[in-house]
């Protein structure tokens, strides 16, 4: 029985400190950080409206590169031909019976729906004609932003002539 006395006051000893040990209390967990975009929602807009006009200047001069580069995959684009892809837009770049004189982009603004993804909106007004017919004087246009790694790529555009 002596030879277990010290191995039966160890268990004791640690039953003990066990049992009245003081439970401390619950560490909270600090509530995540809301994820900040990288840029300021000001130089968002600054970047996609400069993407923008780079567009509606491809357009003009019938280049479909800026359009390979910025449009997603999966874009839909829709004008008063219906909608259209990003495949069938540039296609369609170097035959567009469009002659664009002049235009100028106004009245920018910008809805971030979540750091990745915006909403631009605008005015465009343009001089010039497809297929003979003259192209609105203004129009109101959306495109939808939406960045993939760090590459910010249009998701969708519309425009509605303005009154």
């Amino acid at each position: 029985m002596k030879k277990h006395l010290p191995l039966a006051a160890l268990l004791v000893f640690a039953f003990a400190t066990f049992c009245f040990a003081q439970p401390q209390p619950a560490a909270s967990p600090s509530p995540s950080p809301k994820p900040k975009p990288r840029m300021t929602k000001a130089q968002i807009l600054k970047k996609l409206s400069a993407n923008e006009t780079a567009l509606w200047s491809a357009w003009k001069n019938k280049d479909a590169k800026p359009f390979q580069m910025w449009l997603s995959a999966d874009s839909v684009n829709v004008g008063d031909q219906g909608v259209g892809t990003k495949k069938e837009m540039t296609e369609m770049m170097a035959s567009m019976p469009c002659e664009v004189k002049s235009f100028s982009l106004s009245d920018w603004k910008i809805t971030m729906l979540n750091p990745s993804t915006a909403i631009i909106t605008y005015k465009g007004t343009q001089d010039g004609t497809c297929g003979g017919t003259a192209l609105p004087a203004a129009v109101w246009a959306s495109s939808v932003w939406v960045q993939r790694g760090s590459k910010w790529q249009a998701a969708f555009h519309q425009e509605t002539p303005a009154k």
